[in-house]
């Protein structure tokens, strides 16, 4: 059967959210961390609808109605979760002979770091809510999250050693068996496997999604530091080498956009929080891309423009997401066009 996993830049119906709460880790940054999940909620929807989950959709309601949204570009649906990382434990979304089948991988908290027992059932519990209509699901025997892979639509996967081969996910597969299996129920042809590269304060093992990104015609962005004297200029370094040297299934080299270095931003107790401007969202018609209060924010928007020239780039201040390690991309998961019911 012929299976294909489509890219993030192909028409989709929705995107997922789930929403910030009391009994997740954001409960003492609330006030500061709402607004951000409010505004990116806001500029999915000028584009397309927006599925959010949450144990309490009062707040909800009451954040996207002050700030004038149009409640009908929204589908709210009561569901408890452990925390706010839809893109690790939402539906991934394959084609088989041109119909979407929704695939809920296992997801266990980026190695055990985390409790993800709620996480793991938003899936089943949106498809039991009639969220995605009579879309087929699929529950896969592996571990594995939306941010740890990259996909160009036409059978190309880019992927980091570090987490897909981490004896933290799926110890009982070396990397052709998990090759094998990716192959089979993405459609994978072509495994781009980058060995270098990291962020500081990263919870994920190096997530595709943090460091380098697919975009239409060859293209990839990557995060680049110029910074002889910072901590990840070598791996970084090291990275860019390693993209240089892929070759696309026709043999020719990519094309390489580096995207700028923001300065380092660090915690109240001194930890160096994971910014990145790789971790942008792409939607119909657009893209949205994580801004942080940096000389760099405007560079980041002309270089991802660069790769997206037919959307628009719209810039969301995501200096109150890294608190917990996270970025952007890192809290949606799209939803494929034929996915909604």
């Amino acid at each position: 059967m012929q299976v294909r996993l489509p890219a993030e830049w192909e028409e989709q119906d929705a995107v997922l959210l789930a929403w910030p709460h009391q009994d997740s880790d954001w409960a003492p940054l609330l006030e500061r961390v709402s607004p951000v999940f409010t505004e990116i909620a806001l500029r999915i929807a000028d584009y397309e609808s927006v599925v959010i989950v949450a144990p309490d959709l009062t707040p909800v309601r009451q954040a996207l109605t002050t700030a004038g949204a149009d409640l009908e570009r929204f589908r709210l649906v009561r569901c408890p979760t452990n925390d706010t990382w839809a893109r690790d434990f939402g539906p991934i979304t394959v084609e088989e002979q041109g119909r979407p089948r929704l695939l809920d991988f296992g997801f266990n908290g980026w190695g055990l770091k985390f409790a993800a027992n709620l996480d793991n059932q938003v899936t089943r519990r949106l498809r039991g809510a009639g969220v995605f209509g009579a879309v087929p699901l699929h529950t896969p025997g592996l571990i594995l999250e939306g941010g740890s892979i990259e996909s160009d639509g036409r059978g190309t996967l880019l992927t980091t050693s570090e987490c897909l081969l981490n004896p933290n996910r799926n110890p009982h597969l070396d990397q052709s068996g998990l090759e094998r299996e990716l192959g089979e129920l993405l459609g994978t042809k072509h495994f781009l496997w980058l060995n270098n590269g990291y962020l500081a304060g990263d919870d994920t093992d190096s997530h595709i999604d943090t460091l380098a990104r697919l975009a239409p015609a060859d293209t990839i962005l990557y995060v680049a530091c110029d910074d002889a004297e910072d901590e990840h200029f070598a791996a970084l370094a090291a990275m860019r080498a390693e993209l240089e040297a892929f070759r696309t299934p026709q043999g020719q080299p990519y094309r390489l956009l580096p995207l700028p270095w923001p300065r380092a931003h660090y915690d109240e107790a001194g930890q160096r929080l994971p910014a990145t401007y790789a971790n942008f969202l792409v939607i119909n018609q657009a893209v949205l891309v994580p801004t942080y209060g940096d000389p760099h924010d405007a560079d980041a928007l002309a270089v991802v423009g660069e790769a997206f020239p037919d959307r628009a780039i719209i810039g969301i201040d995501c200096s109150a997401l890294i608190l917990q390690h996270g970025s952007l991309h890192c809290v949606t998961m799209q939803l494929p066009k034929g996915v909604l019911a």
